[in-house]
């Protein structure tokens, strides 16, 4: 008698960190059915990557879904007027919410991701927030993921969990799992300029060239 695999929805962007995540929970036994977002970001070639990665790990599933974010504003990565900043150009005030912090993206995300879940049955949600090393967002953090899984839990007939396995770890540390997971990352972008070619200064590029560095490991997109 087959036995079937429980179903996990995971925010798949196509950047590193969604990447690992999705290796992370098909690791764990679930069938994946991914979910990206097109959203208004400036860097929108990580949707390709987004779909390469979903290929590349077998999900049973992945759907692409239009939230206007760029309607809002507010932020470097939807607002074509604003400048993606170097993360040396930051100052320690903005380093704990820089310019590319887009307003309550994770919070709408997740809610569009949890109905998501819910029509289907999926009780799991995985998504690849992560503590970044040197700058941060406060709906990457262990808070944010206590709190909104304690609204979740309020649902009455079909809860569902978010996880997140990256909330408290290091990128580096992150890198080494995905690694040994069997991660492609030539298939994942993470630069927030949307240019051809990494910028190699933005604040998520920075980080990205730190993990490998760290990790000893070359980068596929260098």
């Amino acid at each position: 008698m087959l036995i079937s695999k429980p179903k996990a929805v995971v925010l798949l962007s196509g950047g590193l960190d969604s990447a690992t995540t999705l290796y992370v929970a098909r690791s764990q036994g679930f069938d994946i059915y991914a979910i990206s977002f097109r959203y208004g970001q400036r860097h929108a070639y990580e949707l390709e990557c987004a779909s390469r990665v979903a290929r590349a790990a077998g999900v049973a599933r992945h759907v692409i879904l239009d939230v206007n974010l760029r309607a809002f504003g507010g932020s470097a990565l939807t607002d074509s007027a604003r400048v993606v900043p170097r993360l040396a150009d930051l100052g320690a005030d903005e380093l704990t919410q820089p310019p590319t912090y887009v307003p309550n993206r994770n919070m709408l995300l997740l809610s569009v991701a949890a109905a998501y879940a819910e029509a289907r049955g999926v009780c799991d949600i995985f998504y690849g927030a992560q503590q970044q090393d040197r700058y941060g967002y406060w709906d990457c953090t262990p808070d944010f993921l206590e709190r909104i899984n304690a609204l979740l839990a309020l649902n009455r007939r079909q809860p569902v969990t978010v996880h997140a396995p990256f909330v408290a770890l290091r990128k580096a540390d992150e890198l080494k799992l995905g690694l040994e997971l069997g991660v492609d990352y030539a298939h994942t972008w993470t630069c927030y300029r949307g240019g051809e070619t990494p910028c190699r200064e933005c604040p998520s590029c920075v980080e990205r060239a730190a993990a490998f560095r760290e990790a000893d490991r070359n980068d596929p997109l260098a």
